[in-house]
Parts: structure tokens; C-alpha cells; sequence
């Protein structure tokens, strides 16, 4: 089974990435937000209808990182960290996690997951989980684009964010959810649907509304899911 994530407004975000640069966010909207990622009741646990969580079988999970093929933009000491902060975070949900790094053939598993750079695919995607095949594709044609129209966007940022939704979908999340703050959320289904939020007026003031990493409410998920 493969779970694509991709933006689905990649010109929004590079445009309002470029005016993040000029234009500071005030205090007030950023307390919101992170308050938003911080907290999670009962009633915003709510996921569109795209798919059905499953609970993990691995007792823990190991990221096996391959640097090969990766952008310039991208050092591999960088990548690992950014690996690892989002691994840190999705343990909290109660399944451990650690990471490797290889610079051979590896073979995958579903305790071991391949993450990796691809620079074949046509359609230009940030991350995509394979989890048949037990591999978190990272893209490189995506992140040379964002690079080259916007060389004073976070790429790093960018990049936390797509290994930490996509290491949900390891984690049991193959539903994604209807909260826009989430970090495993998409901001409408295309058919005129559209996220959750407290805070609907912040959304286009900042370039990714979306956490960098799980928030409350992944975690929580999570945790019910695979009964921690």
C-alpha cells in the first residue's frame, strides 16, 4: 500500500514562504497556533474518509536512513537530525524508535523502514510511504523546485514536516486527519471539504499552518490505535 503526501498548494506555499521573510508573524497568531498543536479534546480527533488506521505489529520501529541521491541543499548530518527529532517525537505515542544509517543494499522490513531519496518519479512529491514495500521515499525533483523558486524558504522545516507525516502512516495513521493544525492533515479533499480549525482567520497568514511535527492529537491517535 503506498500513501503519497504531496501539497496540495505548492504555489501557496512557496509564495507566502517568500513573504514570510519580509513580513514576521505577530506574537498573538503564533501563541495560537502553537496552543493549537499543544492541546487536543475529544471531539477533534475527527479524520476524513480516505482511509483506515491499523495498529502497528513491530513492538518498535528502526529508520534506516540512505543519504545516496540526496540535494546539495540537504547535508547528510542535517538530514539525520531532522530524522530523529521526528522520531523522538512520534515515540511519545508509546512505540519506541531508533535510527541507523547505511550506505549499502538493505533489506526492509516492517521493523525496518528505508528511508530514502528518489529523483525518478515524474510527479514531483515531497514524501511518499510504500508501506508494502517498507520505504519512505523523500523527493528530490520537489525540493530542488522549492530550492530553486524560493532559496529563502526552511527547507529544513519543509523536510520535518514531510518525514513526520509520512512516519505516521508507519505508525498506524493511513487516515488522515481533518484537523488543519495536524501534522498528518490535508487542508481540503478537493470536492469542496475542508480542515478544522479554531482558528480559521490564521491560515493563510502563515506559509504552512500545518505542525512540523506530530501535535497532541497525533499523538493521541496514535496511542489509542495501538493501545498505549
Amino acid at each position: 500500500m503506498i500513501h503519497r503526501y504531496c501539497y496540495l498548494t505548492t504555489a501557496r506555499f512557496v509564495l507566502f514562504s517568500m513573504l514570510i521573510t519580509i513580513v514576521h508573524q505577530p506574537k498573538a497568531d503564533i501563541v495560537a497556533r502553537n496552543l493549537e498543536i499543544a492541546r487536543c479534546t475529544e471531539n477533534e480527533l475527527s479524520t476524513w474518509d480516505d482511509g483506515k488506521d491499523r495498529k502497528v505489529s513491530a513492538a518498535g520501529l528502526t529508520f534506516v536512513y540512505r543519504h545516496e541521491g540526496a540535494p546539495a541543499t540537504l547535508p547528510q548530518a542535517l538530514v539525520l537530525e531532522r530524522i530523529k527529532k521526528s522520531a523522538k517525537a512520534w515515540s511519545l505515542c508509546g512505540i519506541p524508535s531508533k535510527l541507523e544509517l547505511v550506505t549499502t543494499s538493505f533489506r526492509a522490513s516492517p521493523e525496518k523502514i528505508l528511508i530514502r531519496w528518489e529523483a525518478s518519479d515524474g510527479f514531483g512529491y515531497f514524501g511518499l510511504s510504500d508501506l508494502a514495500q517498507h520505504q519512505l521515499s523523500l523527493g528530490v525533483r520537489a525540493f530542488d523546485m522549492l530550492n530553486q523558486r524560493n532559496p529563502y524558504n526552511d527547507h529544513l522545516e519543509t523536510l520535518q514536516m514531510v518525514l513526520s507525516h509520512e512516519m505516521g502512516h508507519f505508525y498506524g495513521l493511513m487516515a488522515h486527519s481533518r484537523r488543519c493544525v495536524d501534522v498528518m492533515s490535508y487542508y481540503h479533499d478537493g470536492r469542496g471539504g475542508e480542515c478544522l480549525t479554531k482558528n480559521p482567520h490564521l491560515l493563510k497568514k502563515f506559509p504552512e499552518y500545518r505542525s512540523s511535527l506530530p501535535t497532541a492529537c497525533d499523538i493521541q491517535r496514535c496511542k489509542r490505535l495501538n493501545g498505549r
